[in-house]
Order: C-alpha cells, then structure tokens, then sequence
C-alpha cells in the first residue's frame, strides 16, 4: 500500500502531462499581447517539466517538492511578483519573468533554469494563466519602468558613499524599522546630530535595533528582512541591482521603492553600503568583529 501511495500521484501527474491540448483558444493577457493556444500548450509542456514540482500542477505553490522549503515557492494564482522591475503592485514585464527564471533566486530554491527563445516565451505566458483575474484582458496594463541614475561615485569616490550611506540607512531611510542596525548608538546618535540638528537620547532608540523585525507580507506567510551580513539577498548581484531593489522595492513583502522619496545619490550611496554589508558574509571573522563593536 505505501508503494501505491506514491505510485498515484506520479501516475496523475504523469497524465497531466500527456495533455498536450490544454488551450483551444488564444489568449490576450496584460499590455495586448496575444498569445496562440499553442504557444500556451508549449508553456504548459515546459511547465510541467521545469516547474510542476515546486509549484503544482495548479500554480499554487504546492508541488511535491515544496513541502518544509522556506522561503515557499511562489503561490502563482495570486498574481504578486516579488522582484519585478515595476513599481509596486503592477504587472511586470516578459523580461523580468526571464531574469528571474534564467538567474533563479539566491538563498532559495528557485534555481536558474536554462530555458531560451520560444520556450521561456511560452512558459512566461502559460505562467500568467495562474491569475487570470491579474493578467487576462486588453484592459490589462503592465507596470511602469525607470530609468537607472548614473552613479555619483563610482570607484574612485567608494569611501565617500559608504560614509554617506550608512547615515541614510540608519537615519534618512530608517531601514533599522524593519531591518537590523550595524552602528553604534553613539555613531547613529551623532548621524541625526549632523542630520536633524539634535542628538538622539537613550530612551530613543527601539530595544529590537539590533534585530530583523518580520514582516506581514502577501503570501501568506511573514516576511523576515534579511540581515545584509548574513542573509543571501535573492536577486542581487551587484550595486547596481541594488540600485535597482530599491528603486522598486519587494513587492507584497512590505519593502517599499525608494525611488524619489531619497535622492538619486542616496540611492547609490545606500546601495554601497548594502553591498559593503553583504561582503561580511563571506568572513564570519570580521563579521563577528563588526557586530561585536556595537554590542550594548
């Protein structure tokens, strides 16, 4: 019996997967793409043999393998994309679908996949037939690109936005309301002196400064804000994709876009930091060095 137990679902899977008709009719998904009923077949033949078994035979995120993962794979049906390069809360474009399915996701279980051409084309669209009720319709409008502020700094000029940065992570931004901090209190004390013109007192700082603060998120699950020393972060890579994640934010995770409420060079200055943060990850030594200077 227990033999039988797993010989079913692979039989059930196994017949999904021998219908090669699906889609009948074209669809018309966000932007005005159209997209023939054997262009979706094609997507739900890669599907199942790239993605079925993380995210299910319904898109749900409940495939075989998901069960203990963490981060979760991605529910499809609710139409919400983490790292899309779009403002938040808008439809991406086929090209983010291609990074993230062609790079995968660091730190989670999201592999690169080496799909190319028609294939990732097609897997993309069949993708979106998850929610329709997000991207089925002529109506339907994909979401709104930036364009990347030219870095202020560069090599040349690193040292200054680490200086600069650490002060908007910890003061301008206030990213220690979700994420840890990585400065003294007297450090951050004096970054709102030169700031705000006044000196933080004791009983202003929050008890949990030194803690990532979880999140309520849109997946169902909460979301926990990585510790830039420890934490792999999913879909960086360099300080330009830094740039570029906050710029948009991370959307339904509670991580808002920072474009236009910092500067263009704070956002830059911010990046270097992050990144500098990152680097601590590949020395626990120094990583242990630095966090033990602002132990209380």
């Amino acid at each position: 019996m227990k033999n039988l137990s797993i010989l079913f679902p692979l039989v059930a899977l196994l017949l999904v997967s021998c219908d090669s008709s699906k889609f009948k009719e074209s669809k018309t998904f966000a932007g005005g793409k159209v997209v023939s009923a054997s262009t979706l077949n094609t997507g739900h033949d890669t599907y199942l043999e790239y993605c079925v078994q993380c995210h299910g035979v319904n898109g749900d995120g409940n495939g075989p393998s998901s069960k203990g993962m963490y981060p979760p794979p991605r529910n499809l049906t609710l139409g919400i994309y983490k790292f899309a390069n779009v403002v938040g809360g808008e439809l991406p474009h086929d090209e983010d679908f291609y990074r993230i399915i062609n790079h995968g996701l660091n730190g989670s279980a999201m592999l690169p996949w080496d799909l190319k051409g028609k294939r990732l084309e097609a897997v993309v669209d069949y993708i979106k037939t998850f929610a329709p009720q997000v991207w089925e319709g002529a109506d339907k409008t994909l979401g709104t690109k930036f364009e990347i502020p030219k870095d202020p700094f560069g090599d040349t000029y690193k040292h200054i936005a680490l200086e600069k940065g650490k002060k908007v992570y910890h003061i301008t931004a206030a990213c220690t309301q979700c994420h840890r901090g990585y400065e003294s209190k007297a450090d951050i004390s004096s970054f709102n002196q030169e700031i705000n013109k006044v000196a933080m007192k004791a009983e202003e700082f929050a008890p949990d400064l030194y803690q990532v603060k979880p999140q309520e998120g849109e997946f169902n699950y909460k979301v926990v804000p990585p510790d830039f020393t420890y934490h792999p972060l999913r879909s960086i890579t360099d300080v330009e994709s830094i740039v570029i994640r906050l710029m948009y934010g991370v959307n339904g995770s509670g991580m808002p876009g920072w474009k236009d409420v910092v500067t263009d060079e704070e956002l830059w200055a911010l990046a270097y930091y992050v990144d500098y943060l990152r680097e601590f990850k590949e020395h626990p030594s120094k990583r242990e060095e630095l966090l033990s200077k602002i132990k209380e």
